[in-house]
This record gives C-alpha cells, sequence and structure tokens, in this order.
C-alpha cells in the first residue's frame, strides 16, 4: 500500500498551501512589519521554490555539524516539549515568539507536530524582518519517520545511497535505521509522540525496538 508514502507527499503541499492561504490577506495591505513593510509577493515566491523549510534529515545534519548561528525552536506547547524534543531544540511558544530580537546572524528553524504551527510561525517571523528562518516540513513526525526510524525503501543504487546517509545521522541521535523491508513491527514496538500529560517519556527518548516504514497509532492533530 502506498498510503503511507502518499500521506508523506501530500503533507508538505498543504502545509505549504496554508502558507499562502496566511499570506493572502496581506496581499496590497498597508501593513507594515517592525524594518518595514511586508513584501508579500517575495514571500509567496519562497514558497513557491521551496526555500520555506527544511527536510528532517537537512536538520539532523545542520544539528551534527554544528551549524554556526543555528536555533532550533519547538513552539508546542511546555508539556509537549517536555515529553519528547528534538535534540537542542528550545521551547519558544507560538504567542511569545513576536517578542524576541532574533540577531540577523542567526538561523532559526521552527517545528510543531505536524508542521502546520510552525509554518504559521514562519509567516510571523518572516513578516517581522526576520531572513533566515526555515520550518519543518513535516514536524516531529518527519524527524521520527526520517531520522530515528528511517528504513530502507528504494533498492536502487541512489536509494541505497540516500538510506546509508540516513543511517549514519540516525545512529548520531540514537535512532534504528531499518534495511528489513519484509518485517513489520506490532504496536508494542511503534514509537509515537508523548499524548498530552504523559510524564513518563524522556525528553528524548531512544528507539528500543526496530520500526517499519511508518509510526503506529500516532494521535495526528496537524499542527
Amino acid at each position: 500500500m502506498s498510503t503511507g508514502r502518499d500521506n508523506r507527499m501530500l503533507r508538505p503541499l498543504a502545509v505549504a498551501a496554508l502558507v499562502l492561504g496566511i499570506l493572502a490577506p496581506f496581499g496590497g495591505s498597508p501593513y507594515r512589519a517592525r524594518h518595514g513593510a511586508i513584501d508579500v509577493a517575495a514571500l509567496a515566491h519562497t514558497v513557491a521554490r521551496e526555500e520555506d523549510h527544511v527536510t528532517a534529515l537537512e536538520l539532523a545534519q545542520w544539528i551534527k555539524d554544528r551549524r554556526p548561528g543555528l536555533r532550533v525552536l519547538d513552539v508546542r506547547s511546555a508539556e509537549e516539549y517536555a515529553a519528547f524534543h528534538i535534540p537542542q531544540a528550545e521551547h519558544m511558544p507560538l504567542d511569545s515568539l513576536t517578542a524576541i530580537a532574533f540577531r540577523a546572524d542567526e538561523t532559526l528553524v521552527l517545528y510543531s507536530e505536524g508542521g502546520t504551527h510552525a509554518a504559521q510561525a514562519w509567516v510571523f517571523l518572516r513578516a517581522l524582518g526576520n531572513r533566515n528562518v526555515y520550518f519543518l516540513r513535516g514536524g516531529l513526525y518527519e524527524w521520527l519517520e526520517q531520522v530515528m526510524n528511517p528504513t530502507l525503501a528504494d533498492t536502487s543504487a541512489g536509494g541505497r545511497a540516500a538510506f546509508a546517509h540516513a543511517a549514519v545521522l540516525s545512529r548520531y541521535f540514537g535512532g534504528v535505521p531499518r534495511s528489513d523491508l519484509h518485517i513489520r513491527p506490532s504496536d508494542d514496538d511503534a514509537i509515537r509522540l508523548p499524548k498530552r500529560g504523559d510524564s513518563t517519556q524522556s525528553a528524548v527518548p531512544l528507539p528500543k525496538h526496530p520500526v517499519a516504514d511508518r509510526l503506529l497509532q500516532v494521535r495526528r492533530r496537524g499542527c
């Protein structure tokens, strides 16, 4: 079945549509940001060229390489952040972003669970004049799927090379890369985002069992 793959392809398109929808009301608007008028056309062009986001593997490489000025910002609730977050991420609630004066030499990467709230935060920060801003395309779901649990789905030479690269990053972050396409996990083997109020998870839990090409029974709220 290709349902999981289709969902992964549709998610970035949905987030891009959301960003463009947020920008639409500002077209021709006299609204001004902290550093001047919002150039809606330029922001829309950035979205169209897919220069507004990074993939989970790109972010993992940036963190591993200790990219200068990188700040990874988790815009979810404090409870969600405490239960599970990307290594080196800072908790930065959505409603507090506009009060922060970020430096021009900082690279900001925003993330939420599914990417929607992070995409909204991207619009806010760009409207305030911040330039080096990105959001994690598929949110924490993408991080779990591509970094913590990468699976060899393409057995071509290119696919194997891409998997080998992902596997190196996965092991760096304590993940479990899988090259066996025939074994599917039980529900107990799946790595999930903790539910609200669940304090039993560590901040960065390490997977104890191999998992297949998709997470099982994750409550997808889409934000």
